[in-house]
């Protein structure tokens, strides 16, 4: 059995460099502690958001935090604490964090602690976790280069199973799909919906350029309505490029010019290669640098000056 790689604190790598919010209580990653009758931990009930700074400043929090009662209220899971005392606790956890450097922040709230069984009711309270860590930025590679997905074969959740615009703590689908692109040597994963439509990949949304348009995705064709993804619509009419949404599939991409995925922490990556089809001219595109370069400038315009 392969052995797990672990820092000086003994913890595997990564979880002795974060700290973690649970319920207020603020720890070291190695130390942070939810009960194992959390029906987080039993039945992954509950919701989360990723959030990264810029300048040390949270980014679009005021977008994280909608969406993240808009995933509970569909679960009709509680989220207490009022988001003047979200930002407040973000603040407090990410403190002690790579005090000089950038952080990647999750919140999770969960249906709290409860007897075995599916009843919401028996969980009195609901769990409120935020973990801080280091945010490491892509290798300089990603940008130059691109990179290349698998198309995978497991297919995203149909919306009226576990609906994808609930931003879960049940990400078996997304874990599947993205062990395929482990297997694959693949970047990520792109996943298609039960009508073959192109949807998202396990952990980011996904575009093509096309003539000067940029395209993704429809909300109907079962993904989840990324901040990023969102942000994109407004850096494209920032910049004079067309953002629509467009019913894709995996017989348009011999006709795309360039392709690229975003997500929070990725920001705007381009594709080349998706299973063995050459997208474009085989390197990234100058659509996607541009929309790449300009969100970035509006990221650090919002934040600049923040303590």
């Amino acid at each position: 059995m392969d052995s797990v790689k672990t820092n000086t604190a003994g913890a595997p790598d990564g979880i002795g460099e974060a700290s973690v919010n649970v319920n207020g209580v603020v720890t070291s990653g190695d130390q942070a502690v939810v009960s194992v009758f959390d029906h987080g931990f039993l039945y992954g009930d509950g919701v989360y958001e990723t959030l990264r700074t810029y300048n040390r400043r949270p980014f679009l929090t005021d977008r994280h935090l909608a969406r993240l009662r808009a995933s509970a209220a569909r679960l009709s899971l509680e989220v207490p604490p009022t988001d003047g005392e979200l930002e407040s606790r973000l603040r407090d956890t990410m403190r002690g964090v790579h005090p000089h450097g950038e952080v990647v922040l999750r919140i999770l709230v969960t249906r709290g602690v409860g007897d075995l069984g599916y009843d919401p009711a028996v969980c009195r309270t609901p769990t409120v976790v935020i973990i801080a860590r280091p945010h490491r930025a892509s290798p300089e590679w990603v940008d130059r280069d691109g990179v290349r997905l698998v198309v995978a074969s497991v297919l995203r959740n149909h919306p009226r199973s576990v609906d994808p615009v609930i931003k879960s703590n049940n990400l078996l689908n997304n874990v599947l799909a993205m062990q395929e692109a482990v297997r694959d040597g693949a970047y990520e994963a792109l996943l298609l919906n039960h009508r073959g439509e192109l949807a998202e990949c396990s952990q980011s949304n996904v575009f093509v350029v096309r003539d000067g348009v940029v395209l993704t995705p429809p909300l109907d064709a079962g993904l989840l309505e990324g901040v990023t993804r969102n942000l994109l619509f407004e850096v494209g009419a920032d910049i004079g490029v067309p953002v629509r949404d467009a019913v894709l599939r995996q017989s348009d991409l011999p006709a795309v010019d360039e392709m690229f995925i975003t997500s929070t922490t990725r920001e705007v990556v381009p594709v080349v290669l998706v299973g063995g089809q050459v997208i474009g001219s085989g390197g990234p595109g100058r659509v996607t640098a541009r929309l790449l370069a300009r969100l970035r400038e509006r990221a650090h315009a919002l934040t600049c000056g923040a303590d």
